[in-house]
């Protein structure tokens, strides 16, 4: 079989970025929340429903999702993406209602985010050499979080124009229509005969090279190592960090700056949040994924330690900008860290395994900073809690390493 185009194995990539993009629309929830509340009359707690359902949805996908990956390949898997989202947006559309409203996008999108983000990222790392991996994931994941960008003007222009249930109905088909494109570029490369893109590694990143896997666990393997559980943890505790402060910086900025453009801050985070996919893909690729790990929890324990302290739009700006760059640095840290570890033949299910980290975190940090803002009027015991957990997710790091073949441990003692 022939050699396949270097223009081939970046159009998958970038394909990936494009689905991506228009998956993100979750990060825009806030804007749709507003709306519901002033327009619906539907209260706090109602609004944050279709979100949080989302959330626990699109982590548990990403197994089933990731399985089917590996199984067919990721044209498949994002075409029924493209078809969950559409129709989950058009249900969204049809009532008022919280239950309608709730099935659509957060039982429906949700599941369309679980198929749409485990498909691509797998299928471009495969395309590229292994110190290659982390800034490839760090490409295609940076989509999901830029998204908010433009999914938030647009979803305001078209409420405002059109009304709630309309803006459904049109980004629904929207993207619908960009998924389904995007969807039938995405492939494996060849079984056989294929070499990956990239060249040797250079010196800066052969020592990180060399801690890599040299096989490909299963999933029930996997689940038996140490390191599986490793990774869990430091996902879990340093994603619910980052997710408390997305959930809530509108209202955090109100109270703590007393200004009422928090929305100005939230796309301050999230082109952070884009940029720390990418950096810290690179970056791992020359440092290590763990030693990149310490980095970003080190940075943003300080920084959620400090959080009380913003008191002003300087300062909440940067503690914006540090958030989404840390949060961001973690979607592109622990798929390639899944990988390294565990190989590429079942990366699918496997990340899926890990990214349930992401769900149990999507539980955590936000309730804890709503029930603690609630109980005290303020979030500052939240910001402990979670300086606290990314301390831990900190220490943790010194102890993960790629687990080794039993070959090689016998090698190794003999």
């Amino acid at each position: 079989m022939s050699q396949p185009s270097l223009s081939r194995a970046w159009s998958v990539t970038f394909a990936g970025t494009g689905i991506n993009l228009a998956l993100g629309v979750l990060y825009t929830w806030s804007v749709f929340a507003k709306a519901l509340i002033d327009q619906y009359g539907w209260t706090k707690t109602e609004s944050s429903l279709p979100y949080t359902l989302a959330c626990v949805v699109f982590a548990l996908c990403m197994v089933p999702a990731g399985r089917w990956l590996d199984r067919s390949g990721p044209r498949v898997v994002a075409t029924v993406a493209a078809f969950l989202c559409g129709a989950g947006m058009i249900v969204a559309g049809l009532s008022q209602s919280v239950g309608l409203v709730t099935v659509g996008f957060g039982l429906l999108v949700g599941a369309a985010m679980g198929f749409g983000y485990a498909a691509p990222t797998p299928a471009a790392v495969k395309w590229f050499q292994p110190h290659k991996k982390g800034q490839i994931a760090g490409l295609v994941v940076a989509g999901f979080g830029l998204a908010s960008v433009y999914i938030a003007p647009m979803t305001n222009y078209f409420m405002k124009t059109f009304g709630v249930s309309k803006t459904f109905f049109i980004e629904g088909v929207i993207f619908f229509v960009v998924i389904l494109v995007l969807a039938q570029v995405l492939s494996f490369p060849p079984a056989q005969n294929f070499v990956p893109f990239g060249g040797p590694p250079p010196a800066s990143t052969a020592k990180a090279a060399a801690t890599y896997s040299k096989r490909d666990y299963t999933p029930g393997e996997m689940l038996r190592t140490p390191q599986f559980y490793q990774l869990w943890l430091m996902f879990c505790f340093a994603a619910s960090a980052g997710l408390l402060i997305i959930g809530h910086l509108a209202k955090i900025s109100q109270i703590q700056g007393g200004i009422n453009w928090g929305f100005v801050l939230v796309a301050v985070l999230a082109v952070a949040n884009a940029g720390g996919r990418i950096l810290a893909g690179f970056l791992s690729d020359r440092l290590g994924r763990t030693n990149t790990m310490l980095l970003v929890f080190s940075i943003q324990a300080i920084n959620m330690f400090a959080f009380a302290s913003y008191s002003s739009a300087p300062l909440l700006l940067l503690g914006s900008i540090l958030t989404g760059l840390a949060y961001g640095s973690l979607l592109s840290l622990f798929p390639s860290a899944t990988f390294d570890f565990f190989g590429l033949k079942n990366s699918g299910v496997n990340y899926g395994l890990v990214f349930t980290a992401w769900g149990a975190a999507s539980l955590i940090g936000p309730i804890i900073a709503g029930r603690v803002a609630d109980a005290t009027g303020g979030y500052g015991a939240s910001y402990i809690i979670s300086g606290v957990l990314l301390v831990i997710a900190a220490l943790i790091t010194f102890i993960t390493k790629a687990p080794q073949p039993v070959a090689a441990q016998k090698a190794v003692q003999s």
